[in-house]
């Protein structure tokens, strides 16, 4: 179970280790905490009347359409996006957001989902949400208390029979390290990286880069990850950040997801190359 805050978070990050373990019969459910109703339109080319008008509509279906792509299951927790607050000082977040909601209420949805998928392993943000937005931090709060009280009969007990999921991961895609490689892959092909600018501002966090220990093998599956980010089309520039990258250099230079194992309650031994070690026995 991936939980993620906004459809195309899920295609952003780990999208290519989801397709390699759908591949290999694993049922993938991606829970989707709120609707992005507030997110920009990073897309010049969908940057239309219509598609502001109809903008909750619009995200869902680019979900629908990501979520056939990668062969997940998936669910939307029902929150309302908490948008990106933006001016110094920066303002209130609005009435009824993800970003507001008790954490006893969204937990409480999240273990019902939980109970009801049984998964074995979950993944979710950092406690700094892989970036600052308001619902990445919640969602990280939400997941890992839903991954502690799911087993647990006392907690919510008309959320469906207790289960225990064995592993909890945080993603963390955009390691320093990853960049720097890919950025100096870029310069050695002659080409100009998007990274630069960002990886002069980017201050070196060599303890926080070591917190990685499992690394995916998924590069034959890149190509899956990239069509289920341009179904994304509100979000996702083809001609932007996203794809200046060659593919060619990205499975060469780093053909992995990498995570952080957080919680195991099964054996394992860290570095990892798989999100199911130590579970021996599926069933």
């Amino acid at each position: 179970m991936h939980v993620h805050a906004h459809p195309d978070d899920e295609s952003s990050k780990g999208a290519a280790s989801t397709a390699k373990y759908v591949a290999e019969g694993v049922d993938v459910h991606v829970v989707t905490c709120t609707g992005g109703e507030r997110g920009s339109i990073l897309n010049p080319k969908m940057d239309r009347p219509d598609i502001l008008e109809n903008i909750t509509e619009v995200r869902r279906q680019e979900m629908e359409r990501a979520r056939d792509i990668l062969g997940v299951r998936q669910d939307w927790l029902g929150f309302v996006d908490s948008g990106w607050p933006e001016g110094d000082p920066k303002p209130p977040l609005p009435e009824g957001c993800f970003g507001l909601v008790p954490l006893e209420e969204a937990t409480e949805a999240l273990v019902r989902l939980m109970r009801s998928f049984r998964p074995h392993v979950v993944t979710t943000y950092d406690e700094r949400g892989g970036y600052p937005h308001p619902d990445h931090i919640k969602c990280h709060e939400v997941s890992v208390a839903a991954f502690e009280a799911a087993g647990d009969p006392e907690r919510f007990p008309e959320s469906g029979a207790p289960w225990q999921p064995l592993k909890l991961y945080y993603h963390h895609s955009f390691n320093r390290e990853r960049m720097q490689r890919l950025h100096d892959a870029m310069i050695a092909h002659g080409l100009e990286s998007p990274w630069e600018e960002r990886l002069k501002e980017w201050k070196p966090e060599p303890e926080w880069d070591a917190r990685v220990t499992t690394k995916v093998p998924c590069g034959d599956y890149f190509g899956v990850r990239d069509q289920a980010l341009l179904a994304h089309a509100t979000q996702i520039d083809p001609d932007g950040f996203w794809f200046a990258l060659p593919r060619e250099i990205q499975e060469k230079v780093w053909p992995t997801e990498d995570f952080e194992l957080v919680v195991s309650h099964v054996p394992s031994q860290v570095p990892e190359d798989d999100l199911f070690a130590g579970i021996l026995d599926p069933a």
